[in-house]
């Protein structure tokens, strides 16, 4: 890896190295991390996942996705909202995700919350998206330095706190920016990183909700 955090793969592309070669990390950088979403099932289940990352690392995570998928129930917030104490006691048992009380009690808690969201805003989808930062907001060059001196933004201190406020939890600043670069607010794959201009490209034609 260089300086500027970048690393060329066995097929001769340019990546962010964070992915550290490994295949079906490889695959979500490639794939899916930075590409925008507006689906209001995949913006619930990345910020309920990324709750569970605290602590741990993202790569633990992605290996139980599944897993975690089928625990709780897709991540159907409308689902999982009813989800009760019986159901806390499968997850708790459920050797394949993080058994973790906090963490399995807050995906209910912010299923409930997420409901009440969509009532308000029409969608996820609408309400996340609307806290796009503006080019003014975004540095001119995106390079490791930048991200490793920048874990949250004031952007994601203002979703946290509004998040917080309505009742959310496992929402802190450093999770939501966490979530604001896996689902496009923000295109923090690095300068020379060959997704870079393909994330900026679907980001360019996006109709936001």
């Amino acid at each position: 890896m260089s300086a500027t955090g970048i690393i060329i793969g066995e097929d001769g592309r340019s990546r962010c190295h964070w992915h550290a070669n490994l295949p079906d990390y490889m695959r979500y950088h490639d794939e899916e991390w930075g590409r925008p979403v507006t689906n209001d099932i995949r913006l619930f289940e990345k910020i309920c996942l990324e709750g569970f990352q605290s602590g741990l690392s993202w790569l633990t995570i992605l290996r139980k996705r599944e897993n975690f998928r089928a625990a709780f129930a897709g991540f159907d917030f409308e689902k999982v909202a009813l989800f009760g104490e019986e159901d806390v006691a499968r997850c708790l048992a459920d050797a394949g995700i993080i058994r973790h009380r906090g963490k399995i009690v807050s995906t209910i808690n912010n299923a409930k919350r997420a409901i009440a969201l969509r009532d308000e805003f029409g969608s996820l989808a609408h309400y996340f998206w609307r806290f796009e930062p503006g080019h003014n907001e975004r540095p001119g060059v995106v390079d490791r330095e930048h991200i490793v001196a920048n874990p949250t933004t004031p952007t994601s201190v203002i979703i946290s706190k509004d998040l917080k406020k309505r009742g959310w939890t496992f929402v802190g600043p450093t999770t939501v920016y966490a979530f604001m670069q896996a689902m496009g607010l923000v295109n923090d794959h690095l300068e020379g990183c060959f997704c870079r201009p393909e994330v900026e490209a679907m980001r360019a034609v996006l109709v936001r909700p």
